[in-house]
């Protein structure tokens, strides 16, 4: 199992965090999500089929600019 860590800076509300979890849980091969309103990190385990790109990519396309990636095996 891989973590990929993602930052971003426009977390607002809950229902962000709904958003975000539910279009990356939606990617095959992702297993959970965490999304941490207060410092505004998403932290998601998944398997090496996924990539940090398509993560980020996703939370992107939902409308939440990434400011940082970090993945550890």
């Amino acid at each position: 199992m891989i973590r990929t860590q993602l930052t971003t800076d426009t977390l607002t509300c809950p229902s962000c965090i709904k958003k975000i979890e539910t279009g990356l849980k939606s990617i095959e091969g992702v297993d959970t999500v965490d999304v941490n309103f207060n410092v505004s990190r998403v932290k998601i385990n998944h398997s090496d089929q996924v990539t940090a790109d398509e993560l980020k990519e996703r939370v992107e396309k939902l409308g939440y600019p990434v400011k940082s990636v970090r993945t550890t095996a």
